[in-house]
């Protein structure tokens, strides 16, 4: 299902990448695959054992042939145009109280990563979204399976870097569309394997500080959040309503005032958000 040794113009290669990563990254990761091909970096780390508690297995693709978006949604790019990781970690029963919030924090991890690496202020846009100027930089999947009573969790991130704009037109329904690194900046992106490094670290102390720490990243993902105050559409199993995002809660629960006034939990499930205008 996966082949080795990736060629692009912007080659990742997992010796490379290990020789890179900070100290207190590259101590935590057990496991790096790094393919040319693989039908999901997801998919592919959750068929893998989980890693030991407290350490990472890492998965990035030079590309996906079955990459996966939220509720089913396909999610793909050529070759060398994004950057595709997931990164395996695994939570000792029980589980952290808040983890169904941790797309969130993830969402912030990927900010932080963006920014030192490209220099660029992120939007968050509930659940799983990169935003910027309002249109789609990347998103995020967070799959869980259970592993002998403990909690094996799966990071997917995926984030437009050189894309051909055919290809960005096709991945995104916003009113805005989809953008990459390169258009954000107006001239070349961070190589993938920089990226990739800030992605590894600050998701890795992500993981590790969550089930003490997922208040502050709730709250650094409420300073970011790029739907409130903002009008938009909720669509649950066949009903479809409007409201205003009003933030979230502790727990990660957006919260939408709708048309007749009154506040209403959503949580993310089987849930799509929508801008409204």
């Amino acid at each position: 299902m996966a082949r080795s040794a990736p060629q692009s113009s912007d080659p990742l290669h997992a010796g490379a990448l290990r020789q890179a990563l900070p100290p207190r990254a590259a101590r935590r990761v057990a496991r790096l695959d790094v393919y040319a091909d693989v039908d999901s970096t997801s998919a592919h780390l959750l068929r893998r054992s989980p890693p030991p508690a407290g350490q990472l297995n890492v998965c990035i693709a030079d590309h996906q042939t079955a990459g996966r978006g939220r509720l089913g949604r396909r999610w793909s790019a050529p070759p060398g145009a994004a950057l595709m990781l997931s990164v395996g970690w695994l939570y000792p029963p029980p589980p952290p109280l808040a983890l169904a919030a941790l797309p969130l924090a993830a969402g912030v991890a990927a900010r932080r990563a963006l920014e030192r690496s490209a220099g660029l202020s992120i939007a968050l846009k509930w659940p799983n979204d990169l935003v910027w100027d309002g249109r789609k930089l990347g998103g995020i999947l967070v799959d869980t399976a259970r592993a002998d009573g403990a909690t094996h969790v799966v990071i997917g991130i995926g984030i437009n870097v050189a894309m051909p704009q055919q290809a960005l037109d096709g991945i995104s329904d916003w009113p805005r569309g989809a953008v990459d690194l390169s258009r954000a900046m107006a001239g070349p992106p961070p190589r993938r394997q920089a990226l990739a490094v800030a992605l590894i670290d600050d998701l890795g102390e992500m993981l590790a500080d969550f089930d003490a720490g997922a208040a502050a990243y709730l709250e650094e993902f409420a300073e970011a959040d790029g739907l409130r105050g903002r009008r938009v559409t909720v669509r649950e199993a066949r009903l479809e309503w409007t409201g205003i995002a009003r933030g979230i809660e502790r727990d990660g629960a957006l919260i939408v005032e709708t048309d007749g006034g009154a506040p209403r939990r959503v949580l993310s499930g089987d849930v799509s958000i929508r801008y409204a205008s």
